[in-house]
């Protein structure tokens, strides 16, 4: 016997399982606004790999080359248990993630955590408000970010479109660094003899060196596209000690978003990335399938005075062929190459670089501050420092090359910064009298003083809840002047102005943008130059700023803020986790 239900009994009976999907289900009622709690397993784990023609073993998560992608939509909430099977203490760090009032989340070694022991684990807590765009994870303690890093792709809210053209794909181009060595060994034996770690062996996209390096042709990342079509590339730096200028042969790219921050579209050849950085880009395929194959390059912006890894890397664009077309005819296509600037081409660099402006519509406002709190200067390069007593060093008169902030070179702790804070015992452990100011004034970009040692320590500045904060960074050539990509962690900043030459602070305040500066993460202070930005202290906690160059943060090129709890009871910072690893 068949029942036929009246259209009054269809519609209770449908309220009724949508009312029980509200109870039963609540998370499908919340996903829609609130954002939901997605699980990912990190398993550290070791893994052979073969580059360049030689396999190594090389620290990985779940033994994937890169790191598996993270995605998540804006408001979601992310646990992810990290689990540490091999021989090295390991922390994950989530790149340009705010982690607003969820600092225990952040990761850096003995800043916001201790390290995660082997056989240990620890879960990472936290939700994703008000961003969207790419970023990315990698390990934060020594050099094993060579190796530990993936993409971050934050989606918008469901039904929020993206403020350009809906691409019809979307793929992630991380630039990584290859040694054949080990890296671990390799920074170990630098700072234990006071020598410049040996520079890399090959660039990656997408941990693939491509056909200009030995016996790498079938190690080639290759995008396949259709004629007619937009597609948008999410874009990482994830190397360790070098800026990369990016090109695909023949193409132009539309830059739409940098640091997950939108920004004013426009069209460039060319992208300058520095490590730490992320960069959205369009490509719109041509109308017609070309005869010919574009190569996707990326090598080196180098300013600084030491060797580095002059090599390219190259992955394919390819356009996809129609059914009929024979493959014998695709081996004979050729391979257009990809012009790229100089090495040292550091007027491109700041050319591009100012490009980059925020949207500052109404949907996506420009929330710099207006009035400044407090204002630093702080001198960012490298000096030396004497070696340890039991050091046999490289270096004339027992000394080793160093890196420092206003002549502080930092000294790690061996306990968490955060922890030290939390709970009042921060004496013997840091103190928060970091210079505001370099200690004595020079010519930063002209002569260098006779006397370059760094002083060294565990130096803080502190500031209350909701300071507003003006910082000049000025690049000095001692040692040789170097472009220095600085990253702020828990804040985005905005990017004022720069300029080359010496900050003036009489004129120079004159030309910072404050309608539509950039808000990024992540900048490169010009080499023989300084920039201004500015941010709001609106997250208490303990917050790592440092040089991205791996090389230039292991010599000390470092510091931290320390942000005050608010009288609000969502001003303050989380307790801590039962897990929190221990040192």
């Amino acid at each position: 016997m068949v029942s036929v239900l009246t259209s009054s009994a269809l519609f209770k009976a449908l309220l009724f399982l949508s009312l029980c999907s509200v109870w039963f289900f609540p998370d499908l009622a919340l996903a829609k606004h609130a954002g939901i709690t997605r699980h990912y397993k990190f398993n550290i784990k070791m893994q052979n790999v073969t580059r360049l023609c030689q396999t190594k073993s090389i620290v990985t998560v779940n033994g994937q080359f890169p790191g598996p992608r993270i995605i998540a939509r804006e408001g979601d909430r992310l646990l992810i248990k990290v689990v540490n099977h091999v021989q090295y203490n390991v922390t994950i760090h989530w790149h340009g993630i705010r982690q607003l009032r969820s600092g225990w989340a952040d990761g850096p070694a003995y800043v916001t955590q201790c390290p995660i022991q082997t056989g240990q684990s620890y879960v990472y807590n936290f939700t994703i408000t008000g961003q969207r765009g790419t970023l990315f994870w990698h390990a934060h303690i020594s050099w094993l970010r060579a190796t530990l890093y993936g993409p971050i792709v934050i989606l918008p809210k469901r039904h929020a479109s993206y403020p350009f053209p809906q691409p019809f794909k979307e793929f992630p181009i991380v630039f990584g660094e290859w040694w054949k060595a080990d890296t671990e060994t390799i920074i170990n034996q630098a700072m234990a003899t006071g020598g410049a770690p040996n520079i890399s062996d090959a660039f990656t996209i997408n941990g693939l060196p491509g056909p200009s390096y030995n016996c790498s042709a079938k190690e080639t990342f290759k995008l396949k596209v259709k004629p007619g079509k937009t597609y948008l590339l999410r874009l990482v730096n994830a190397a360790l000690n070098e800026e990369l200028f990016f090109r695909v042969a023949n193409h132009t790219l539309t830059v739409v978003e940098a640091d997950a921050v939108y920004v004013k579209p426009f069209k460039t050849d060319i992208v300058l990335i520095t490590p730490g950085q992320t960069t959205n880009v369009l490509l719109k395929a041509k109308s017609k399938t070309p005869n010919a194959k574009f190569a996707m390059s990326a090598r080196p912006y180098a300013t600084g005075p030491a060797t580095f890894d002059n090599t390219t890397t190259i992955g394919i664009l390819e356009y996809k062929k129609s059914a009929s077309a024979s493959s014998s005819n695709n081996m004979n296509i050729p391979l257009l190459k990809a012009k790229l600037p100089q090495f040292n081409d550091t007027t491109y660099a700041m050319k591009f670089n100012q490009k980059i402006r925020s949207l500052a519509t109404r949907k996506f406002p420009v929330k710099v501050p207006k009035k400044v709190d407090r204002r630093f200067f702080f001198t960012v390069g490298l000096g030396i420092l004497p070696c340890s007593k039991n050091q046999t060093c490289q270096g004339p008169n027992n000394i080793r090359p160093a890196a420092g902030i206003n002549n502080v070179s930092f000294v790690q702790p061996n306990t968490a910064l955060l922890q030290a804070h939390f709970f009042n015992r921060s004496k013997g452990v840091y103190t928060t009298n970091f210079p505001t100011n370099p200690p004595f004034k020079f010519n930063y970009t002209g002569t260098p003083p006779k006397n370059i040692m760094l002083d060294s320590g565990t130096k803080l500045v502190s500031l209350n809840y909701n300071t507003s904060v003006e910082l000049v960074m000025q690049d000095t050539s001692i040692l040789g002047a170097e472009s220095h990509p600085l990253h702020l962690h828990g804040f985005n900043f905005f990017v004022l102005a720069q300029g080359i030459g010496n900050f003036d602070p009489k004129r120079d305040p004159a030309k910072f943008n404050l309608v539509d500066p950039a808000e990024r993460n992540t900048v490169g202070v010009p080499s023989g130059g300084w920039v201004a930005i500015r941010f709001l202290a609106d997250n208490p906690g303990v917050w790592f700023m440092h040089c991205h160059l791996e090389v230039h943060t292991s010599w000390g090129l470092k510091m931290a803020w320390v942000v005050n709890d608010g009288k609000g009871p969502k001003q303050k910072l989380m307790p801590p986790p039962a897990d929190l690893p221990k040192c």
